[in-house]
């Protein structure tokens, strides 16, 4: 498929991939979803480049999923269909995982929802020094999906994981690399610029063996995250039914 919000720029043996709606702050649609799985995908094949930095707009890395989108609550006649329409955040975010280059997140003022799914999807991340983490599912109704539950508790514990999801605090820079959640925080606007300096250093080590140490310690650190989140998208068909969490929806869209 064409990509129309989604930017790919090579140079050497590093990639940079910018995400921009030009506007909602950056959330996620479903386009946007289906754009950025392909992108990843294409990255399976490619044995030139060693590291990618995943970068959003200069005022968001995303507000999350937009939840105003009509293509997000659509009905549909199938079962098969609508299950993997919800899925599709899930695919993206292992997509992402997936990569054979080392990943690292930019994000700058804010990411939130889904945009912390997919940085946690990546190997690093940086973050803006004014900017915040968000994770406000709970207080909408909805569970922590596309597969960040697991990847969430491995970076910072259950204890700190319920916190984060359940209180639905707003993390800054401070705390999130203190937390573990961040590996390096950026003046802000330069967080394309930081990690492009990691991402210097991880693409000049010999590529094969980087390859081969990031896929086993994610095969040992995530053995058993597909055992917490191989339904985690048809909890979410259940969670959006909650009366309380309908009323909250709406809440949130009319504001």
């Amino acid at each position: 498929m064409s990509s129309c919000n989604v930017s790919v720029e090579k140079n050497g043996n590093i990639a940079i991939v910018r995400f921009d709606r030009q506007g909602n702050m950056n959330a996620f649609n479903q386009d946007l979803i289906l754009e950025l799985t392909d992108v990843a995908r294409t990255f399976q094949e490619d044995t030139v480049t060693q590291a990618v930095v995943l970068s959003g707009a200069p005022n968001a890395f995303s507000a999350g999923i937009d939840l105003k989108d009509p293509k997000t609550w659509e009905e549909v006649d199938s079962d098969v269909e609508r299950r993997q329409r919800f899925y599709r955040g899930v695919r993206l975010s292992q997509a992402w995982e997936d990569m054979p280059q080392i990943t690292i997140a930019a994000m700058e003022r804010l990411a939130v929802g889904a945009g912390c799914a997919l940085a946690l999807a990546c190997d690093w991340r940086v973050l803006g020094k004014t900017a915040y983490l968000y994770v406000p599912e709970v207080k909408i109704g909805l569970n922590l999906q596309w597969g960040a539950l697991p990847r969430l508790i491995t970076l910072v514990g259950p204890a700190r994981a319920k916190r984060i999801t359940i209180l639905c605090e707003k993390m800054g820079a401070e705390q999130a690399l203190d937390w573990g959640l961040i590996d390096e925080i950026a003046d802000d606007g330069e967080t394309v610029d930081k990690a492009l300096e990691l991402a210097e250093v991880a693409a000049s080590m010999p590529a094969a063996t980087t390859r081969l140490v990031k896929e086993a310690i994610n095969a040992t650190a995530n053995a058993l995250h597909k055992t917490s989140t191989y339904a985690d998208a048809d909890q979410s068909q259940l969670t959006r039914l909650f009366n309380d969490g309908i009323a909250a929806r709406e809440a949130f869209v009319k504001g």
